[in-house]
């Protein structure tokens, strides 16, 4: 089988480990197509080489422009890869303009896709990555959803029968690092960290709606350096950007400014942290699996499973952030709603299948929908 896989941010390299290894171990054939949408090492070149993955087959370059010219490039530049190449699948992963173009372009060059971390709703199409998976996954011919809900999502909008319960491949990522974290180079938490002993809360701010906005991203920052907590802000090129057109400083207060982490630092202060801030979607993720408490600085989340007995609560006004992380901790263990850490076997498992070759021995059996 050969599969080529579409990616170009942080979030969809995580996603994309689990499903090269296994298709390595069986020895298929796997093209990866990186697009540069995120093109900083500390959130592309250190992720590959932090998770063991190979050097993309192609790297589209596309770097940082607004939504529909970084489409247009992402689109132009696979056109002819995709036509190229001649796929089994075309594998697109989550909702970034990466995933959308790739889904276009693999319609436009008629080749099967399949879309992973299908069926995700806000129910806010004002968010550019609402309006990228509703598209690739009313395009994608085989849908590969993480959750239950997801499931449920893809049923009221007609896409029941193309639709597949595989779990979260950022379980299996998470898994296989955490088992990993006794060998010489397992989790070591980042070097500013031990220096600052303590108690601390552990932030993310990238999203568009926070960023390009400079009274709501001025309010987002003075909460942040008001929590009760020393706050380590993993500052995002996009967040270093906007910061500096609108004057705003992020070294005052609570906040404690930093880069972004390789994957496996990431998880190590995460775990260790009293608690996490962001307006990520992977992020809320992780802190469920890891069973730390998550404040998600949105009016919505694409994951409501976080959201059981407090584990993650939203907060869309930042007044209130201060609050909301001096919260209790959530009585017994978190939830556990994303698999079992399985996901790329049930995805690889479903692919073959649809292709004419024998389910791979030894797969995972499907997930149960309740």
């Amino acid at each position: 089988m050969k599969v080529l896989s579409v990616v170009g941010t942080r979030p969809q390299l995580i996603k994309l480990a689990p499903i090269a290894w296994e298709l390595a171990a069986r020895g298929d054939d796997h093209l990866i197509a990186h697009t540069g949408q995120h093109y900083d090492h500390l959130l592309s070149q250190s992720f590959l080489d932090d998770l063991g993955l190979p050097a993309p087959d192609v790297n589209l370059e596309v770097g940082s422009a607004p939504h529909a010219e970084q489409t247009s490039r992402i689109l132009a530049g696979l056109a002819p890869v995709l036509a190229k190449a001649c796929p089994d699948w075309v594998l697109t992963y989550g909702d970034t303009n990466s995933t959308l173009a790739g889904t276009l372009a693999a319609a436009a060059t008629d080749l099967p896709i399949a879309h992973v971390e299908a069926g995700l709703r806000s129910f806010d199409r004002r968010m550019p990555e609402e309006r990228n998976r509703i598209v690739a996954d009313h395009l994608a011919d085989l849908l590969l959803a993480p959750t239950a809900a997801a499931m449920a999502n893809l049923a009221a909008e007609g896409l029941g029968a193309r639709a597949v319960l595989v779990g979260d491949l950022m379980l299996d990522t998470l898994k296989t690092v955490r088992d990993r974290s006794a060998r010489p180079r397992g989790d070591e938490p980042p070097p500013f960290l031990t220096e600052s002993p303590g108690p601390y809360l552990l932030a993310t701010v990238h999203r568009q709606a926070t960023t390009d906005d400079p009274e709501r991203l001025a309010a987002v920052v003075a909460a942040l350096a008001a929590c009760p907590q020393p706050v380590w802000l993993l500052v995002h090129p996009r967040l270093a950007a906007r910061c500096g057109a609108f004057g705003i400083d992020l070294s005052r207060g609570a906040l404690r400014a930093v880069d972004p982490l390789p994957y496996r630092s990431m998880i190590a202060a995460l775990a260790g942290a009293s608690g996490l801030i962001t307006d990520s979607g992977g992020l809320q993720k992780e802190a469920l699996a890891l069973g730390v408490p998550c404040s998600t600085l949105r009016a919505e989340t694409e994951w409501p499973e976080t959201l059981h007995d407090g584990w993650n609560v939203l907060v869309p006004d930042p007044r209130d952030l201060p609050a909301a992380v001096a919260r209790p901790r959530p009585a017994g263990e978190p939830p556990s709603p994303f698999g079992d850490g399985g996901a790329a076997a049930r995805i690889i498992a479903a692919l073959t299948s649809r292709t004419g070759a024998a389910t791979a021995p030894g797969a995972p059996p499907a997930l149960a929908t309740t």
